[in-house]
């Protein structure tokens, strides 16, 4: 999962505080029996003792609805996955239609159209050159799928010495071990070391890095020599760089320059490694294009997608590649060049078929074209914050945008994690019927793309009531 938990740093608060700034939620059945048997993601369980569980039975659009009635705007889109809001009715439609036709069968020695025309429909929209779809279950699936390709390519070329992989401070790529091992957050990966490889880590474009008077054109100058440093010592051992598009998510929301993925592309180049665009939480049109590698015109050696590619409904992901990758896995099954990994729900076909129908609406509709009013409404809307005394930076790509809460706004100085500040805005949030989970003292927001102007409005707003609160 790519958000940041309540145990995360930034995310708490004195308890009795927590209930006093909380909603009246009495534990309903649901919720009781849930804390009974459930073992939450990316949670601090005690956290819930005090912190109220939302026992949710319906949604529909950008709305969640509770048990008790109460209905919360779903802000963060259900950890980035549901693009166009809950249910719609094109997918659900698409879905049982699918059930009765077909569910699921193993993609060894058998296939089925939902599989066939999703890959055929993933090529056509993707970067040219991608020309191969390997379908797994989820996001982190789909890093392990494409660290393994990479690998298994150069071992099948006799090129056995590229065993290493290239990340950015600061990126993070999922919670399975190859995953985790080319993360750079440690709140998720200092407990696992001992488990994980050590990537080469190369300095984050991340535009909130720039040096005092940098330009962005000189801050990505300035990290592209060092990625160049990096590569001229170590190509030759390296397999690939591995990187997230434009927007670093679950490091903090941070964002960098297009031009940064267009010299990365013309450094894998000229070193003959491999890219793997990371695209699972910035694909389908959350950076203002299809995919965000559009914004640079490059294509990577291997696209990872996954969140909203089934309109957040089912787990699915993919990993595009390359028909060169490809060839290097084809011979007779004596070489022993096949690419072995398998998942049971690969390319299940309820799973394509959300997919199918989500990308249908893609093509209907004019989604990126309505996304760019939004998108300016909500950059119009942050700008109130940008001025404050404890916020150091509100950032925007396409509809994802983050506010920065700090101590002190001047030298960018952390509220000290034990005071959990981030956690009074979320519990605000509540009061108000607003979901937003913040990533460490990063507020953010990525909501659906059937919010409307009002609900972006309550939002924002929410979101600064929540953050004077926190900063009292």
């Amino acid at each position: 999962m790519h958000d940041g938990c309540l145990c995360r740093k930034g995310l708490a608060v004195d308890h009795s505080k927590a209930m006093s700034n909380s909603p009246d939620h009495p534990k309903s059945s649901l919720s009781a029996r849930d804390l009974a048997v459930v073992w939450h993601p990316c949670t601090q369980m005690h956290d819930h003792e005090t912190i109220p569980m939302l026992a949710i039975e319906r949604a529909e659009g950008a709305w969640l609805q509770a048990s008790d009635g109460r209905r919360y705007l779903d802000a963060v889109s259900s950890w980035w996955t549901n693009v166009f809001g809950h249910r719609h009715p094109r997918i659900v439609a698409g879905l049982k239609d699918q059930l009765d036709r077909l569910d699921h069968i193993m993609l060894a020695g058998m296939t089925h159209e939902p599989a066939v025309a999703l890959a055929e429909q993933l090529i056509r929209l993707a970067p040219p050159g991608l020309s191969r779809v390997f379908y797994a279950d989820n996001g982190s699936s789909a890093i392990e799928v494409a660290l393994k390709m990479s690998f298994h390519y150069w071992r099948n070329l006799g090129r056995r010495q590229r065993t290493r992989f290239i990340a950015l401070t600061g990126s993070y790529h999922g919670e399975t071990i190859g995953a985790l091992s080319v993360t750079d957050v440690p709140l998720y990966r200092n407990t696992y070391a001992p488990l994980l490889f050590e990537p080469l880590l190369a300095p984050s474009p991340d535009a909130y890095l720039r040096a005092s008077g940098e330009t962005s054109s000189q801050h990505v100058a300035r990290t592209l020599g060092k990625m160049r440093d990096l590569l001229a010592k170590h190509a030759q051992e390296v397999a690939a760089v591995i990187v997230e598009p434009l927007v670093q998510c679950a490091g903090g929301m941070r964002m960098h320059d297009a031009a940064y993925l267009a010299g990365l592309r013309r450094l894998c180049d000229e070193f003959d490694v491999h890219l793997i665009a990371d695209e699972i939480a910035v694909g389908f049109g959350r950076t203002g294009t299809l995919f965000a590698c559009e914004q640079a015109a490059i294509t990577p050696d291997f696209l990872c997608l996954s969140k909203g590619l089934t309109g957040g409904t089912l787990p699915l992901s993919a990993v595009l590649t390359t028909s060169a990758i490809h060839a290097a896995f084809y011979a007779e099954y004596s070489s022993g060049k096949a690419f072995l990994h398998s998942h049971s729900y690969t390319g299940n076909a309820l799973a394509c078929r959300a997919a199918l129908e989500t990308i249908a609406i893609f093509n209907d509709e004019p989604v990126l074209v309505a996304n760019r009013t939004l998108s300016t409404h909500l950059a119009a809307r942050l700008e109130a914050l940008r001025d404050h005394p404890h916020v150091s930076d509100v950032r925007q790509t396409g509809m994802i945008a983050a506010v920065e809460m700090v101590r002190n706004r001047a030298t960018r100085e952390e509220f000290p994690a034990n005071e959990r500040r981030a956690l009074r805005v979320y519990l605000h949030g509540l009061t108000r019927g607003v979901i937003l989970r913040p990533l460490g003292n990063v507020i953010y927001f990525m909501p659906p793309y059937c919010v409307t102007i009002d609900e972006i409005d309550l939002m924002v707003d929410v979101a600064i009531e929540g953050i004077e609160r926190a900063v009292a």
